[in-house]
């Protein structure tokens, strides 16, 4: 049984957005201090990444724990109500997910995923990024 009424949890859910995340602005807004250019949401790429950066073949998806089950996280939890819904629900994610960054990849994009969670609760997740993009920085200027 859920804890709130059918209407508040419709106006609760209205309100999830796959777009300009709280977790994407923080990743936008590191990425773009030092000095990194991306696009958005690129439509023509396989899964529509949330940043991409052209000139280093490289697409980042920010994926929310719940929405794309990130394994053995506190987050990925699954509701009450509709448990079948929600399961098939969650494997269409992560098949759609996992097709996306194999396309990607594919060709020749180098994809990077980085979780809510991690972002939370991991403060070195965003440093780690920085140096895998100064890394494929590197590998660029030597050719």
């Amino acid at each position: 049984m859920d804890v709130v009424d059918s209407e508040t949890r419709s106006r609760m859910m209205s309100g999830i957005r796959g777009k300009n995340t709280a977790p994407e602005m923080l990743v936008r807004r590191f990425l773009h201090a030092r000095g990194y250019r991306y696009r958005l949401h690129r439509k023509d790429l396989p899964g529509k990444p949330d940043l991409v950066l052209p000139r280093l073949k490289v697409c980042i998806f920010v994926h929310g724990c719940f929405w794309h089950r990130h394994p053995g996280c506190a987050y990925a939890t699954t509701p009450k109500t509709r448990p079948e819904f929600w399961k098939e629900k969650f494997q269409r994610n992560v098949m759609r997910d996992l097709a996306s960054i194999h396309a990607l990849e594919g060709a020749g994009w180098n994809v990077f995923t980085i979780w809510e969670c991690h972002l939370k609760n991991d403060p070195e997740t965003l440093e780690r990024l920085m140096e895998k993009l100064r890394f494929l920085e590197s590998e660029l200027s030597v050719r």
